[in-house]
């Protein structure tokens, strides 16, 4: 067995992803048969992984300096959902991997597994803290030490506000009220305590945590807290439509952010299911809503056929996670897997790769559709641009997948399956994944793809039709690229975004 010598020409990198409430990591993680090792697939274009520079292909090593290179993919899986919404990676690229694999380098030799006292545990989580005073004070003091930094709780009264909001001696005050005061002076966050008035949000850190943060080298934040101790907790309600339906009526209130239930209906679904007049709607079946539409939280229920599942928030519940400048969208994150139906939780997958029909198949006539490919025009938001970009090995060109409902694509138009021709006028019919990523990585905030749907591409193709813009009416002159940017030549497909054959492989959406 060749060591810790010759892994020193294999480095690792090492990645930290978050991922904010009700989203992803942005790839989905696969064991595909006859290969090694746990890989990256499926990168969700501008997405927390993509963004981060995995790469399709690359192998999982680590996660949170665990060696995972010989356990099962579910064991895997497991380590990343109980991370929360940060996890570190070692990863290796598919190369350098297979060499290492070829040579019997152990990649597992030059690193120790860091361990939470002595074992090995799930991260430690920063707590969230509100505290509603109910006499003259909270019940606990502030200290800081000259030349450290960090001010930390003392002081702290059994039976206070404090003591039962879970405040504890020693612990390190991070937010106040959703604000960072770490390099706050100690009189600074004093003046920000007393000028909150008669409720207080803390982030804060034990010692422990405290410590764990500091080894992966992480920032802690309020999105990576545990709601475990707020006294107001948003609500979970499963819907089973009645022949009447649900029984409420969605609102856009004048005066309020957002979307509130109202007018709920006597012995309806909504009543039983315990929705309340003037909730806030969060969440649709774990999609956030709070940034779409009227009309497309409305689809979004609609969509649900018979069954849905509402995340919502009264009042006081709302008015807290505000001041926290936390969303309700964090209590989704840590009670699902235990909470929510099956179907809402993050499951392994087996997807079915695209096929060209054969001629054998039967098609709707042709002066049913119009045979005509689609110009959709993007422009990246803070989820990115809401879709997957995948292959097939042994078929030439790229397909969407996982189109965010509602995002960015989604209103432009893309849809699962489509088949996509250009990327910002340029044709990518033959490209590989690793170019095509690069492309669209280097289009900056804006995006235009000439896609056409699995039935257009093979009947244009079967004619020998090229799938150009002009089909469309417009000419090359539309093209985003540079008229001096030169066409990468055409080269045969290398690695697959997913397996040839879905019964031989496993993936998570991650």
């Amino acid at each position: 067995m060749i060591t810790s010598d010759d892994m020193a020409g294999y480095k690792p990198k090492v990645i930290s992803l978050t991922k904010r409430p009700g989203q992803t990591f942005g790839f989905y993680l696969r064991i595909e048969h006859d290969e090694e090792g746990h890989l990256i697939r499926c990168l969700e274009m501008g997405g927390p992984a993509e963004l981060s520079g995995m790469k399709d292909g690359d192998r999982v090593l680590r996660v949170n300096g665990k060696f995972v290179d010989g356990l099962s993919h579910s064991e895997v899986v497991e380590l990343v959902r109980s991370s929360g919404a940060t996890v570190t990676f070692h990863t290796l690229g598919e190369a350098s991997y297979k060499q290492a694999k070829t040579q019997g380098v152990n990649l597992g030799e030059p690193h120790r597994t860091p361990a939470v006292n002595g074992t090995n545990q799930h991260a430690p989580k920063p707590r969230l803290c509100y505290l509603v005073k109910s006499g003259s004070d909270y019940g606990f003091s502030l200290r800081s030490v000259k030349g450290e930094q960090g001010v930390f709780v003392t002081e702290v009264v059994p039976g206070s506000v404090a003591n039962r909001a879970g405040v504890n001696f020693n612990d390190r005050v991070v937010e106040v009220n959703g604000e960072n005061i770490e390099l706050y002076k100690h009189e600074q966050v004093v003046d920000k305590v007393k000028r909150a008035g008669e409720s207080l949000m803390f982030l804060l850190v034990d010692d422990e945590t405290d410590r764990y943060f500091r080894n992966m080298n992480m920032k802690v934040t309020s999105h990576l807290a545990t709601t475990m101790y707020l006294p107001h907790e948003p609500r979970i309600v499963n819907l089973t439509k009645a022949p009447g339906g649900y029984g409420f009526l969605l609102k856009e209130e004048a005066n309020m952010s957002g979307h509130v239930i109202t007018e709920i209906d006597r012995g309806s679904p909504a009543e039983g299911g315990g929705l309340k007049d003037m909730d806030r709607l969060v969440a649709v079946n774990g999609q956030q809503m709070d940034m779409r539409s009227h009309e497309q939280v409305v689809d979004a229920i609609g969509q649900s056929g018979n069954k849905c599942c509402l995340l919502v928030v009264d009042k006081d519940t709302d008015l807290m996670y505000a001041q926290g400048k936390v969303s309700p969208m964090l209590f989704w994150e840590e009670k699902k897997d235990s909470l929510s139906p099956p179907s809402y939780s993050e499951a392994i997958t087996f997807p079915v790769p695209f096929k060209p029909p054969t001629p054998a198949q039967e098609w709707k006539k042709k002066d049913e559709i119009e045979l005509k490919p689609k110009l959709c025009k993007m422009e990246k938001t803070a989820a990115g641009f809401g879709f997957h970009l995948n292959g097939i090995q042994g078929v030439l060109g790229q397909y969407i997948k996982e189109v965010v409902k509602g995002g960015t694509a989604d209103l432009a138009g893309l849809k699962d399956d489509d088949i996509v021709v250009e990327v910002n006028g340029k044709n990518v019919e033959q490209c590989t994944h690793e170019e095509v990523v690069d492309i669209i990585r280097g289009t900056g905030n804006r995006l235009e793809m000439l896609v056409a749907t699995k039935n257009v591409y093979v009947q244009l193709n079967a004619r020998g039709t090229a799938i150009t813009r002009q089909l469309l009416g417009e000419t090359s002159q539309a093209q985003v690229h540079s008229e001096d940017q030169e066409t990468a030549p055409v080269k045969e497909r290398t690695s697959s975004v997913s397996s040839s054959s879905s019964c031989q492989s496993m993936d998570e959406r991650l």
